[in-house]
C-alpha cells in the first residue's frame, strides 16, 4: 500500500514523495512577463514537494489571457526560468512547467497590435473577466481561428517544450483545462465548428493530439503531462455530456506513454460535485499512467486517496500559497498557515516569499 510521502518514479521524473504543488497564477511577471528573482526565491521555499507544476505560461504573446504572467517564449523568459529550475534543484526538488494558451479568455489590450483573442469558434465568454495591468474587465470577443492556422499553435506548443527544456525543467504540463484554448475546443459549448475540428468527440480533440503529438516529438512523453477538466464549466466552457466526455479523453491520451493525467475532480477551484454517473476510479482504471487528482484536498482525504489506490499523487492548489513548506506539515500533520486572499494576485513579496515555515514560527 502506497502512502502520500512515498517515492514515485512519475515517467522519467523521480519523486521524493506524492505531494504536488498545483499551478498557481499570481500575476508577478513585470517585465517582458519574465519571472525575477521572486519567482525564484517563490519557487525554492516549495522545492518540499515531490513536484511543483508551475503557474501557467503562455507559450505565444497571443497565449495571453491576464496581465503579468510568465511566458516561455522568449529569450528573457527562458533565462528567467532557468534561474529559477536550478534554485529548485539545488534545494532537491522537482518542477515542470505548464504550457499554456488562454484562447478567447483575454483582452485587446493584452493582445500584440490590438487584435482579437483567438478561438475555436467566435463566442464571447458572457460574465467573464480578466486583468488588463490596470483593473478588471471583461474579455473581448475572439474570432474563430481557421483551419490553416492551427499548425503554427500546434508547433507554438513544441518550440515552448524545447523552451523548458533549455531552462532546465524535469517536463512540461499541457494546459487542457479550464476554459482555455484546448478545452474550448474539446466542449460542444465554445466549439461549435463544422469543419475537422468540431462535432464528434474525435474531431474536437483533434488539437488536443496535434499538440500532444508535437510536445511528446519534441521532449519524450515520459517528461509530458496533461491536465483536463471535463466536468468543469470554468471560464464558461461547457459540454452537453461532460461524463462521456471524461471517458473519452481519458482513453483518448491513454496508450501515449505520458507521465501522468492530472483531473480535476469538478469545479475548478469549487463544488467537488461530479455528473450523474461519473466513477472516478473506473476512469483512473482506463489510464496507464500515473493519475494526479487535484480540487479541494485536505489532508485526509489525500492520505485516503493514495493509500486507497484513488490516486497516485495529489495536487494542493491554494494551501501552497501561505505554506512553503506544506509537504512536511503534511507530514507532521501540523497546523497550516491561512493566506491573505488580497496579495494572491499582483504586487511583490508581501503574501508571496514571507510566509513563514514550520521552523520560522514562533512557538
Amino acid at each position: 500500500m502506497s502512502t502520500l510521502f512515498d517515492p514515485l518514479k512519475l515517467g522519467a521524473i523521480d519523486l521524493k514523495n506524492r505531494v504536488v504543488m498545483a499551478p498557481l497564477t499570481r500575476n508577478r511577471a513585470f517585465d517582458g512577463d519574465a519571472p525575477s528573482d521572486m519567482h525564484v526565491d517563490y519557487y525554492r521555499q516549495r522545492a518540499g514537494a515531490g513536484l511543483i507544476v508551475t503557474e501557467a505560461s503562455q507559450i505565444t504573446p497571443e497565449g495571453k489571457g491576464y496581465a503579468w504572467t510568465p511566458g516561455i517564449h522568449s529569450a528573457e523568459q527562458i533565462a528567467g526560468w532557468k534561474k529559477v529550475t536550478d534554485a529548485v534543484h539545488e534545494a532537491g526538488g522537482r518542477i515542470v512547467i505548464q504550457l499554456w494558451h488562454v484562447g478567447r479568455i483575454s483582452h485587446t489590450s493584452l493582445q500584440e497590435d490590438g487584435k482579437a483573442p483567438v478561438a475555436p469558434s467566435a463566442i464571447r465568454a458572457e460574465g467573464v473577466q480578466t486583468f488588463d495591468g490596470a483593473q478588471m474587465v471583461a474579455v473581448s470577443e475572439p474570432r474563430a481561428l481557421e483551419a490553416e492556422e492551427l499548425p503554427r499553435i500546434v508547433e507554438a506548443f513544441a518550440q515552448a517544450t524545447r523552451n523548458a527544456r533549455e531552462a532546465g525543467f524535469d517536463g512540461v504540463e499541457v494546459h487542457g483545462a479550464n476554459g482555455y484554448l484546448l478545452d474550448q475546443f474539446l466542449k460542444d459549448g465554445t466549439n461549435t465548428r463544422t469543419d475537422a475540428y468540431g462535432g464528434s468527440f474525435e474531431n474536437r480533440a483533434r488539437l488536443l493530439g496535434q499538440v500532444l503529438d508535437a510536445v511528446t516529438g519534441a521532449w519524450d512523453a515520459a517528461h509530458v503531462g496533461l491536465r483536463i477538466s471535463p466536468y468543469s464549466g470554468a471560464n464558461g466552457a461547457t459540454d452537453s455530456d461532460p461524463k462521456a466526455l471524461g471517458e473519452f479523453l481519458v482513453d483518448f491520451v491513454s496508450g501515449r506513454g505520458l507521465a501522468y493525467l492530472h483531473l480535476i475532480e469538478g469545479q475548478t477551484g469549487g463544488a467537488r460535485d461530479l455528473p450523474e454517473g461519473v466513477d472516478l476510479d473506473a476512469l483512473k482504471a482506463r489510464f496507464d499512467g500515473a493519475w494526479m487528482v487535484n480540487n479541494g484536498y485536505d489532508r485526509q482525504m489525500a492520505l485516503d486517496a493514495v493509500s486507497g489506490g484513488h490516486a497516485d499523487l495529489v495536487a494542493f492548489g491554494r494551501p501552497y500559497i501561505a505554506n512553503p513548506d506544506l509537504a512536511a506539515r503534511l507530514k507532521a500533520g501540523a497546523a497550516l498557515n491561512e493566506g491573505d486572499p488580497a496579495t494572491y494576485y499582483g504586487g511583490g513579496r508581501e503574501g508571496y516569499t514571507d510566509y513563514p515555515t514550520m521552523q520560522e514560527e514562533p512557538a
